[in-house]
């Protein structure tokens, strides 16, 4: 018999008479904002990071952003997020120009946009469902600020947590310490956090740059699935170029901070590759290739 929506967290997830269906799909983020960059550029110094990126990234979309290191795809990422802001240009989030945000409004503006990064960023010593409990602080106000500090959240907090879990294929881990997991385990918690937050746009920097070759199809398998599913925008920045050609709807290619290349997987052939990276580079190997072309 399955079990019926409790308020009994840890029965829910340990019961053997739970049943997976009884657990609801992670809650549908409000649809992404059309991202629009019109001459962005960063300059450190004497450091011209990025020069004069224009682009639009609509609603939905996957999009990849590949390149050489030092191209500029993490800078690119930190002014979408507002980390740093453009020396030049502007980055709108629909009607929303980010370079004036200040205040209040940054920080609701950090808070819809979901950040990973390719370490893991987990309290190892905690439990995976107070690790990803982490990604509801934006949402706590008032008192309850306070007894978040002992690790009380609201049920409604806990079930969304537990919600995006189940999303990632990890309801059985809610109680173990996050330091048990696998490094894909692991990950994937930290797109459950990310999910609990309930972002409006997804920024991924490398995500699988630190895992194996099945570990990151699991993880690029999530973000697709997540991005199709939500209609959610997810902007990665990618080593491999076959997970940029699996995966995303669009590519963007960085060379020296500037925008050579914007188009679909189908667009970026040999020429294209040489024009972004200066040479053609290096593929995954064959057994590895041959794993991704079956999920194409």
């Amino acid at each position: 018999m399955a079990c019926h929506a409790s308020l009994n967290l840890h029965d829910r997830v340990t019961s053997r008479q739970c049943s997976a269906r009884t657990v609801a799909p992670v809650m549908t983020a409000p649809m992404s904002p059309v991202i629009s960059l019109d001459g962005a550029g960063k300059v450190y110094g004497n450091n011209r990071a990025l020069e004069a990126v224009s682009a639009t990234i609509h609603p939905g979309q996957f999009v990849a952003i590949i390149g050489r290191s030092g191209a500029g795809k993490t800078t690119l990422l930190r002014c979408l997020a507002r980390a740093t802001s453009p020396t030049r240009g502007s980055i709108r989030f629909g009607d929303v120009d980010l370079t004036g945000l200040h205040g209040r409004a940054l920080r609701l503006h950090r808070r819809r946009v979901g950040m990973i990064y390719q370490q893991f960023n987990l309290v190892k010593r905690l439990r995976v469902i107070d690790n990803v409990l982490v990604g509801r602080l934006g949402h706590v106000h008032g008192w309850r600020r306070w007894a978040v500090l002992a690790r009380r959240f609201s049920a409604v907090d806990r079930d969304i947590a537990l919600r995006c879990l189940h999303q990632m294929g990890l309801l059985d881990r809610a109680w173990q310490r996050a330091d048990t997991l696998s490094g894909g385990e692991q990950q994937r918690v930290a797109i459950a956090r990310i999910l609990a937050q309930q972002p409006r746009v997804i920024l991924a920097d490398e995500p699988v740059a630190s895992l194996d070759v099945l570990n990151g199809r699991r993880i690029m398998d999530s973000l697709r699935r997540v991005a199709t599913a939500a209609n959610l925008t997810v902007v990665a920045t990618l080593h491999h170029v076959d997970y940029a050609r699996t995966y995303a709807d669009r590519i963007l290619g960085l060379r020296a901070g500037r925008l050579v290349f914007n188009g679909t997987p189908a667009d970026l052939d040999a020429a294209r590759l040489v024009e972004i990276f200066g040479e053609l580079p290096e593929p995954l190997d064959g057994r590895e290739a041959g794993a991704l072309a079956g999920l194409a």
